[in-house]
């Protein structure tokens, strides 16, 4: 509800004021106030006359036509008469002597009825100029009054009464009313009884309180209607609709009434619209609208829906109080005067006028006003950016139409122009045409307008191009074309019309002459071009809706296309190509044109929308309609068909699979694809996946089909991506959806016509390929029948394969006419003509086929065929088998080398061995691996023994074992009878022969090498323990389980079996785990029972069989100290190194001792392979380490210390040789010194040279101190640094490696000098080479503290 004007005339301010609407019509609107004037103005608010009176207005009134304004006045007793066509008042004498006080104007006709203060009353007929006084028709003054359609004048007046006269002034009816009477009005009550048209009933407001209902029918039943007193005064009331009555009180309150004789009395509906008061009702009966005033608002109810609030124009400025409201006729317009004396004029219904042109829409929003406006947001010209523009025009347009820079507004003929420029509208030029004009299309620089049949084509800016003037405007149709266009439009390049007689015409603009045109069967009604002009929709005059594509003159019928569509819109999304819209009143439905689908071009119907009333569609944009509403605005919808637009947050499967459908119709493939990634179901990408093939969306599809890992279809639509032949591509496609009649028929059209027949072939669908093979490529046809062939041989159909297999032989294809013979040497032999099979069989030289031939055969019990077949094609076990079942054993012997089944040898050794030709029965056995058939043949009928026995050792065979050792029990050989049974499993036998006949010791040993039960084992040693032979039963019953009596077995061992006894012994404890049998072995070994200790070894042995490693170091410790006393070094090392790494495995820690001694003995190793090598400075050191723990090496004293003097003196160590050899001077050492080298030493001695080379120093790798690098413990850290095994110095971090049999560390550049002389470890002993050693960059593992450890 829009505020189009207010008229605040200073002389009015004060006082109330009093206005009418010019009737019909509603142009002008008269007004009067305190300043005895009468002013006219015109619907825009313009003043276009006034009335000077001699005093204040009394009333006014418009005549029916509203073509004459009738006005009384104060201290006057003419009327005066203003005509609206001519603008000119004059004055009429009414020839009343007394005041006038009530003025109204006729219904039907021209009557003018003027009444009195004194009750009299004149009628005025404009028509005659007569005029009829009539006298005392009230007695008092005359106060209301209303005319009805058959000119009968109702008057109510300050005497009470209500009369009822005619046309002619005559009483017809009068009757009495309890007080004064107010705002009378002429209508219809509501009966059952619809005959009586007319308007019988009068309606007036008695005393302000109750309403007064007087039928002219009935005039002895008036009807009183009283109201509750809270309501307040009755202000005003509103006829409407079928007999109802709105009534408004001053309290603010209305209610609506019921004149139906049944509901008369009842309230149908009360609401309160204002808080304190109300001053008006107003009723609009053709916009079904009813509007209050009161409280500074004006409240607006649609008149179906009375509870329901419309509009509210709330009026903040009126401080004093609303006054009365009026709508036009039209009900465009509402006027509402206030009692400050001021008046505004609403505007509550626009005619819907608007265009669009490309995504820039212009739409009336007020009477002189249009808007110019662009929805889309970052729209495609600059100019459009500062929207929207508001223009005002000069007159109430009838048409708009908008181009991409201009306006154009008109009515009748006339047209005006306006230029959009970027920060202003400028008007152009107005424009008459010879016509009144239906409609205008405007682009870029033309504009088009349809009027009277014809089109008026021409520039709107004719300076800005410097154009011919041929090119400036041109009339369609030509002069000779008879015919009558009906509907236009304009695009960017075209000029398009339809014609009555169905023709749709293209006009190129730019090249200014006809390029296409349509011929429809009828006339065509409206077209509708999409933006680029290349499709378009037209309606023709049966209303059927086509979609026309000029670019190859086809047309397509849309589908339930309803006939009654008012318009069509097309999508301006430039993404959306083929989408649009058709509306009628109240639904909107979504068409898409389907160009490129594998069944051709199509258009189908996507969905419906529902649209608001009074709603008409101007732009669709991206699934977005922008309609036009009655009060001049602009409403966005969304389209049902594009809900998968807006937000997927809380939207069920179901919906989302319905919205999936929809992008899919729509050809939105990317917000599918969206839409899927949701969904996340298999079932929604495989629909995505069938669309695009269905819309050719190759690379899509392609997208599609890797995202569910479809690999086939993914190569497949590689391979045809490129493919430009529309046919061949759809022809494809159809395929892959499993179309392939569709496909067919595609591919016969394409340019590849022989891909239909590869199709049916590819499918096996040989009848049709045979068909198209005769058309397409009838050298194919021998190869089609062969496939043919195999099928129908596959499904049985022998007689039919036959033929395509004789009618598949070339003669110059080798390959493809040997399967084909093949087929009819099989299909032969199957229909019964074996001799042809046969023979074509025999002559084939497929192997394979004589197979098939010969199994074929052999099912049809042939035999001797079938033998011969399989032995020409090399199957000889095969021939074999069947020349036995008919018993050729002839043909079997000479096949058998070449047999390599054992079944037929073994049933041609049974055969041999009954004819009594063992010999060869035996080779026969021995080719069926039947090997106790052949001991059995070699034992009894060859007399073969050893042959047999040799046959058991090789093959192990049970019953073969039982046969030899029978026949060696019968030769009287127990022992080989013994190993026979075994062999056979049949101990106990074997230990009964051996207990009889004293072998048991070979029993022993056989059974020793078997696997064997305790209870064998124990039945031994009980053998051996009667036999008083310990060591034997000791063995036995170790190996049953059963120590203490093996312990003692051993202990009583003679002593020539000491050692190994002793050995025995240790096992049996280390298995028993038993403490009581340990103390028995250990007591034996110290010599407790017999007063002789045995060897340290042994008890070393023992502690490590029971894993005591702890006492098996300190033994291991005794054990290597006698050794290094006797002298045997390495001996003391290797068993302090095994010693060692035991410990080491064990995870036990390493006793210091051992740890030291093992170093010391390490570094007396070294001497030997450094003097050896020629290093006598690292010899010399590490003599210098042993020659300080000389005490460790008594039986070698004098030789190591004279060693370490010369090796001292020759790495120029002389300090160290000569302290040592002060050492050698002592007098116990003295003689004992070699005579090799004794006066060296004692010149030594005596002329002393203390000159020492100084030992390098190298980092610890605890603590990075440095120290000399054969120094083993840091003053810096007091760790014991670890040894290199080849230098028997300290390691260093950064060159750390370690041996890998033993894990001892060695300085990696060190022992790869070493390893160039020698083949071990020095360590382990172990064989090494260069290439085995790895350098350890992170040695953190083997600098563990001691404590760590």
């Amino acid at each position: 509800m829009k505020r189009i004007f207010s008229l605040l005339e200073k002389t009015w301010l004060g006082a109330p004021i009093q206005f009418t609407w010019q009737k019909t019509s509603g142009n002008y609107l008269a007004v009067t106030g305190a300043d005895h004037i009468v002013k006219i103005f015109d619907r825009h608010g313009q003043k276009r006359s006034e009335i000077n009176l001699p005093g204040n207005c009394v009333a006014m009134d418009w005549d029916k036509d509203g073509d004459i304004l009738a006005v009384i006045a104060e201290k006057s007793s003419c009327i005066y008469l203003w005509d609206a066509n001519t603008n000119k008042t004059s004055q009429l004498d009414s020839g009343m002597r007394d005041q006038m006080s009530f003025l109204l104007w006729s219904k039907i006709g021209s009557f003018l009825a003027v009444g009195t203060v004194k009750g009299n009353l004149l009628i005025y007929n404009r028509q005659t100029s007569r005029k009829i006084p009539v006298l005392g028709k009230h007695t008092k003054r005359i106060t209301c009054g209303c005319w009805n359609t058959e000119n009968l004048l109702a008057l109510g007046g300050e005497d009470k009464m209500i009369t009822v006269s005619n046309q002619e002034g005559d009483t017809i009816r009068q009757t009495a009313v309890r007080s004064e009477p107010s705002d009378m009005q002429f209508s219809m009550m509501k009966t059952d009884d619809r005959m009586s048209a007319a308007e019988s009933t009068i309606s007036v407001v008695v005393g302000k309180k109750t309403l007064f209902l007087y039928n002219l029918n009935e005039p002895d039943n008036p009807i009183d209607l009283e109201f509750q007193q809270c309501y307040g005064n009755i202000v005003c009331y509103s006829w409407y609709g079928d007999g109802y009555i709105m009534i408004g009180f001053s309290r603010g309150i209305f209610v609506v009434i019921s004149t139906h004789i049944r509901e008369i009395g009842q309230e149908i509906l009360q609401a309160r619209d204002h808080k304190d008061s109300l001053t008006c009702i107003a009723v609009s009966q053709t916009l079904n609208k009813a509007a209050t005033c009161g409280d500074n608002c004006i409240k607006i109810h649609d008149l179906a829906e009375l509870k329901d609030m419309y509009a509210i124009i709330n009026l903040d400025d009126e401080n004093k109080g609303l006054g009365t409201l009026s709508w036009t006729d039209d009900g465009q317009l509402l006027a509402l005067s206030t009692q400050r004396g001021s008046l505004h004029v609403f505007l509550t219904k626009l005619p819907i006028l608007g265009d669009a042109c490309s995504t820039r829409i212009a739409y009336l929003t007020s009477l002189l006003e249009v808007t110019v406006a662009n929805p889309v947001e970052g729209c495609s010209f600059p100019i459009l950016q500062e929207l929207p523009i508001t223009v005002s025009v000069d007159v109430e347009p009838n048409f708009v139409a908008v181009g991409l820079y201009h306006l154009a507004v008109g009515m009748n003929n006339r047209a005006w122009f306006y230029v959009l420029g970027e920060n202003a509208v400028k008007k152009l030029k107005d424009v008459e045409y010879l016509g009144t004009v239906a409609s205008v299309c405007l682009h870029s620089d033309y504009a088009a307008a349809l009027f009277e049949g014809k089109v008026q084509l021409h520039l709107i800016e004719s300076e800005i191009l410097d154009a011919q003037e041929e090119r400036e405007t041109r009339l369609f149709p030509a002069v000779d074309d008879k015919c009558r266009i009906l509907c236009h439009a304009l695009t960017g390049d075209f000029l398009i019309y339809g014609t009555d007689t169905g023709v749709i015409q293209y006009f190129y603009i730019e090249d200014w002459q006809f390029v296409n045109d349509y011929r429809h069967p009828v006339g065509v009604k409206k077209i509708f071009p999409d933006p680029n002009g290349t499709r378009l929709v037209f309606i023709d005059e049966k209303s059927d809706g086509f979609v026309y594509c000029p670019v190859n003159d086809a047309t397509y019928e849309i589908p339930d296309f309803s006939p009654a569509i008012k318009g069509v819109l097309w999508e301006n999304w430039p993404m959306d190509k083929g989408v649009f819209i058709a509306y009628d009143d109240d639904k909107v439905y979504t068409y898409v044109f389907h160009k490129d689908t594998i069944q051709g071009s199509k258009v189908v119907l996507a969905g419906g929308t529902k649209v608001p009333f009074s709603h008409r569609p101007l732009l669709l944009y991206n699934g977005e309609l922008t309609c036009q509403t009655q009060s001049g605005k602009i409403n966005p919808i969304c389209l049902g068909t594009h809900k998968f637009l807006g937000s997927l947050k809380d939207v069920g499967p179901k919906e989302m699979r319905q919205m999936l459908t929809q992008a899919l119709m729509l050809q939105r493939f990317s917000d599918a694809w969206d839409l899927c990634k949701v969904l996340n179901d298999r079932a929604a990408w495989d629909e995505l996946a069938r669309a695009c093939l269905h819309h050719m969306e190759v690379e899509f599809a392609v997208r599609v089909y890797r995202t569910i890992g479809n690999v086939g279809m993914v190569m497949s639509l590689e391979q045809i991506k490129g493919i430009e032949d529309y046919n061949l591509l759809a022809g494809h496609l159809a395929m892959f959806t499993s179309d392939f009649n569709l496909a067919q028929d595609l591919y016969l059209a394409s340019s590849c016509p022989i891909a239909a027949l590869e199709m049916r072939r590819d499918l096996q669908h040989w009848d049709s390929a045979l068909q198209l093979a005769k058309r397409l490529a009838p050298d194919q046809i021998p190869f089609i029948s062969k496939e043919y062939a195999i099928q129908l041989e596959f499904t049985g159909d022998y007689v039919n394969a036959l033929a395509h297999y004789e009618k598949g032989i070339t003669g110059d294809h080798k390959e493809h006419d040997e399967v084909c013979l093949a087929g009819v040497a099989q299909m032969s032999i199957r229909m019964g003509d074996i001799r042809r099979g046969v023979n074509q069989a025999l002559k084939h030289p497929s192997r394979v086929l004589k197979r098939d031939c010969g199994a074929i055969l052999e099912n049809m019990k042939q035999f001797s065929e079938a033998a011969q077949l399989y032995e020409k094609g090399l199957y000889y076990d095969k021939a074999a088998s069947v020349y036995i079942r008919c018993k050729n054993w002839a043909k079997v012997g000479e096949l058998l080398p070449r047999v390599s089944s054992p079944k037929i040898h073994l049933q041609y050794a049974k055969a041999k061995e009954a004819d009594g030709r063992y010999k060869e029965a035996v080779v026969a056995y021995e080719n069926a691996k039947q090997w106790n058939s052949v001991i059995r043949v070699y034992l009894d009928h060859l007399n073969n023994p050893e042959k047999a026995v040799s046959i058991v050792r090789e093959t192990q065979s049970l019953d073969g074992a039982k046969m030899v050792a029978r026949f060696f029990l019968q030769l009287g050989d127990y022992g080989s009878a013994i190993q026979f049974l075994v062999m056979s499993k049949c101990n106990n036998e074997a230990f009964t022969l051996a207990q009889q006949h004293n072998k048991m010791e070979i029993y022993a040993d056989i059974i020793g090498s078997e696997d064997t039960t305790n209870e064998e084992y124990q039945s031994i040693a009980l053998y051996f323990e009667g036999e008083k032979r310990h060591f034997q039963a000791g063995k036995f019953f170790l190996l049953c389980g059963q120590y203490s009596r093996a312990l003692k077995h051993f202990l009583k061992c003679p002593s020539s079996e000491d050692n190994a006894a002793i050995e025995m012994a240790i096992e049996t404890v280390g298995q028993a785990k038993d403490e009581l049998l340990t103390s028995q072995l250990i007591d034996h070994l110290m010599g407790e029972s017999d007063g002789m200790p045995k060897d340290a070894r042994y008890l070393f042995r023992l502690y490590m069989a029971l894993k005591q490693y702890r006492e098996a170091a300190r033994t291991a410790i005794i054990i290597a100290r006698e050794e290094q006393s006797a002298g045997n070094y390495r001996n003391a090392h290797d068993v302090l190194f095994s010693m060692y790494a035991e410990l080491k495995s064990q995870k036990i820690k390493i006793p210091s001792e051992m740890a030291t001694n093992l170093m010391i003995l390490h570094s007396y190793v070294l001497v030997k392979i450094h003097v050896k090598n020629g290093d006598h400075s690292k010899g010399a050191r590490m003599l210098i380490r042993v020659a300080n723990n000389i005490s460790k090496f008594p039986s070698h004293i004098v030789p190591i210390l004279t060693s370490t003097v010369i090796e001292c003196h020759r790495a120029g160590l002389r300090n160290s040789a000569f302290s040592f050899a002060a050492m050698l001077m002592r007098p116990e050492y003295r003689n004992k010194i070699d005579a090799k080298y004794k006066k060296k030493i004692e010149a030594m001695v005596r002329r002393p040279d203390t000159s020492e080379t100084e030992e390098a120093t190298t980092p610890c790798p605890f603590c990075e101190f440095l120290l000399p690098e054969c120094e083993l413990l840091c003053p810096g850290c007091k760790n014991n640094i670890p040894y290199c095994i080849a230098t028997g110095r300290h390691m260093l971090k950064d060159d750390w490696t370690v041996c890998p049999h033993c894990d001892f560390p060695a300085l990696y550049s060190e022992f790869k000098i070493m390893l160039n002389t020698e083949s071990t470890c020095p360590m382990c002993s172990e064989r090494l080479n260069f290439a085995q050693l790895k350098k350890i960059s992170d040695c953190t593992q083997y600098l563990r503290t001691e404590v760590e450890q």
